[in-house]
């Protein structure tokens, strides 16, 4: 979709977190009040017809859309947290990142089988925090899953999109 507006506002920060790394930084999105329309907008063009009963929002930047757009499908909204931050039963995923292992963790409770699901991110990169969460996702064995990024980065040799063939994946923003 790459809209100019969203990409105008979209700040890059070379060298963080680590050299080498430039880093895109949504938060020039979220204080934009422009920005944010748009992309409420074209996720719920892209989504008000699928039928959605929950979104799963990733830790932490995830949540911030997830829960808009909830609002506007009327849905409910389910967090992929680290471990820890849920007060329930969970059910938890490990997964690799450049610089160790990380765990994501869901409440037992959050989704059945009824439920169709869009998983929710900021940003795929290695896509390894959203493979975790789409693993936890089909514990549940939901009638369908989608995901869905505001910024898929391919310009530095990413392919975190080839870890979800087969499933209906959008982004907002090419980089």
């Amino acid at each position: 979709m790459n809209n100019k507006v969203l990409l105008d506002n979209l700040r890059s920060i070379p060298d963080f977190p680590k050299k080498g790394i430039n880093f895109r930084d949504v938060t020039t999105l979220y204080q934009n009040a422009e920005c944010v329309k748009i992309m409420l907008d074209e996720l719920e063009a892209i989504y008000k017809d699928k039928g959605i009963t929950k979104i799963v929002g990733i830790e932490s930047r995830g949540f911030i859309m997830a829960s808009a757009l909830a609002g506007r499908l009327g849905c409910g909204i389910v967090l992929a947290r680290k471990p820890g931050k849920l007060p329930s039963t969970v059910i938890k995923e490990s997964f690799s990142k450049e610089y160790g292992v990380d765990t994501i963790e869901m409440h037992l409770d959050s989704i059945d089988e009824n439920d169709v699901v869009l998983i929710h991110d900021d940003l795929l990169a290695t896509g390894g925090t959203a493979k975790a969460a789409y693993k936890l996702v089909q514990h549940f064995k939901p009638k369908k899953v989608y995901i869905n990024f505001i910024i898929e980065i391919k310009d530095e040799g990413l392919h975190g999109r080839d870890l979800f063939e087969g499933i209906e994946l959008t982004t907002l923003l090419t980089i």
